[in-house]
């Protein structure tokens, strides 16, 4: 598959990154991937206890960047490089935390001295850059950051003897409490990789990444209904109250093959600052150092040029063995984001309305960001997943891929934050200036309803299947590398550029009851 993004990184510094990444990531049988705990169990790590040698599956830290409320604009970029750095740390020192497997097993305390420890150290340097950055413009650093420096070992739960392929097919609904735990089958080989030491160990489903696991998908057809039913493009509407217009824009499905590893709102001014691979539709001029005058001088893949917003997502990939033209490079295999990239075969973009009232104009060059890439090991706050299947999108999963029946086609939908602050096109966090409504759909502390953006990307994917305990061919999210490729950490990204007169058109569809595009 081509693209058009720029080539920025050295071959050799690539191709050396790539080797210690393929043992990091499924190299020589040695990651521990087949970790089932719940990415919706309240304080999910402290409750689980295990011996001195257990393994761990990955690392858990906690997120500095969503305490950052208060950041000076001139700090903003400062700040941004070291959350990036923060989060490159995580991904090194699980790089190093599977490769190393075999030092694990003969010293107990080799993680915490090896791994956690020097990880601390990095991260409390890290921090305190941050403040220096702030206080520097003279703004005050919030107080106790330097407490989020420590990160956490994930120990891998042990699979019941003899129970085949478990609860693939439990339809999602019991919360995450069995935690996939009946997955695969003890034999003190765990699927097939024996570490020479009695504990069984598993490695990456022969896809080359770890993860996901046969615990992370569930037959859609188990499913109870748990939404109400959606109208007939099958994305949920608002309600019968309120402003029940919509607009629609036509942007294509990234057709013109534009594609980084960037992310221009969490990570601006730094490259491979997502970590994972972004399909792009609408602007094309996205990349980590463009400015808003950039975004709105640049080409859009939307029929309505006046729309140059930004819309993006990790790609979805079908880990089949196929060598992308990421293959070796930061962002893709070189961080384990391996496997022929599925583009979606449709991708709806909608606007709707606030079902207690009118909608105001949303600002130009507004950011928003929806779901969270670290809802796996940092919680999941801000988790805003949402998988189906084509005629049953009234069943949702939030932590699970779906295997949808034949005929039935792969749905990722997402529903953005329509609460603003009324001032801010952006946050320190990427948060706080924007919220979802409440139950009924009003807007709390005083924000304003702004069109929600809503969107549906269907995908043409065979479905997995399933051998000893083990997932083939599955299909999964790019991702950070420690976060598994769990289905929880699905987002989706957008800054609003349309120009000011299609915003109000925008606006005036919504708040009339028309529908229009």
């Amino acid at each position: 598959m081509g693209r058009n993004t720029r080539k920025r990184r050295t071959p050799l510094a690539t191709k050396a990154i790539a080797a210690s990444a393929a043992l990091a990531l499924g190299g020589g049988g040695l990651v521990w991937a087949n970790f089932y705990a719940s990415a919706h169990e309240e304080n999910r790590w402290s409750n689980n206890t295990r011996s001195a040698g257990a393994q761990i599956a990955t690392i858990s830290c906690p997120d500095v960047g969503l305490k950052l409320r208060k950041v000076p604009k001139q700090a903003r970029y400062g700040v941004a490089r070291e959350l990036a750095n923060l989060d490159k740390q995580i991904t090194d020192a699980y790089t190093r935390l599977a490769s190393t497997r075999q030092a694990q097993a003969g010293d107990p305390a080799f993680v915490q001295n090896a791994i956690l420890g020097p990880l601390k150290s990095k991260r409390v340097a890290a921090i305190d850059r941050i403040n220096i950055n702030i206080q520097r413009v003279g703004g005050t650093a919030p107080r106790g950051l330097e407490q989020l420096a420590s990160c956490k070992g994930v120990p891998a739960e042990q699979p019941q003897p003899n129970d085949g392929n478990g609860d693939q097919n439990d339809g999602g609904q019991d919360n995450g409490q069995d935690n996939g735990q009946d997955q695969g089958q003890d034999n003190g080989q765990d699927n097939g990789q024996d570490n020479g030491n009695g504990q069984g160990q598993v490695g990456d489903n022969g896809n080359g990444a770890a993860g996901p696991v046969a615990a992370d998908f569930v037959d859609i057809t188990t499913v109870q209904p748990n939404t109400p039913p959606a109208n007939g493009n099958g994305l949920k509407a608002n309600g019968d109250t309120g402003s029940t217009g919509s607009f629609t824009t036509f942007c294509g499905v990234n057709e013109n093959n534009n594609f980084n590893t960037d992310n221009l709102i969490v990570a601006p001014g730094v490259d491979n600052g997502a970590r994972h691979t972004h399909d792009y539709v609408g602007n094309q001029g996205n990349n980590a150092f463009a400015s808003d005058q950039d975004l709105d001088n640049a080409e859009t893949s939307c029929q309505n040029q006046r729309d140059k917003s930004t819309y993006y997502w990790p790609v979805l990939r079908l880990q089949d063995g196929t060598e992308e033209f990421d293959q070796n490079e930061l962002g893709g295999g070189a961080e384990g984001n391996l496997g022929r990239i599925l583009k979606p075969e449709t991708a709806e973009i909608k606007f709707v309305g606030n079902k207690q009232g009118d909608v105001v104009a949303m600002p130009k060059f507004l950011r928003i960001i929806t779901g969270a890439a670290n809802a796996f090991t940092g919680g999941d706050a801000n988790a805003n997943a949402s998988w189906s299947c084509t005629g049953f999108e009234d069943r949702q999963l939030t932590d699970k891929y779906p295997i949808c029946p034949e005929g039935s086609k792969v749905v990722r939908t997402a529903n953005f934050q329509s609460c603003w602050d009324g001032q801010n096109i952006d946050s320190a966090n990427h948060r706080a200036h924007v919220d979802f409504v409440e139950a009924d759909g009003s807007c709390a502390n005083g924000f304003q309803a702004i069109p929600q953006l809503q969107i549906r990307l269907v995908y043409d994917v065979p479905a997995p299947t399933f051998e000893n305990g083990q997932v083939k061919t599955p299909f999964a999210v790019d991702g950070f590398p420690e976060e598994l490729h769990k289905p929880i950490t699905d987002h989706n990204d957008f800054i609003n550029v349309m120009d000011e007169d299609l915003m109000d058109q925008v606006v005036d569809c919504i708040n009339s009851g028309q529908d229009c595009q």
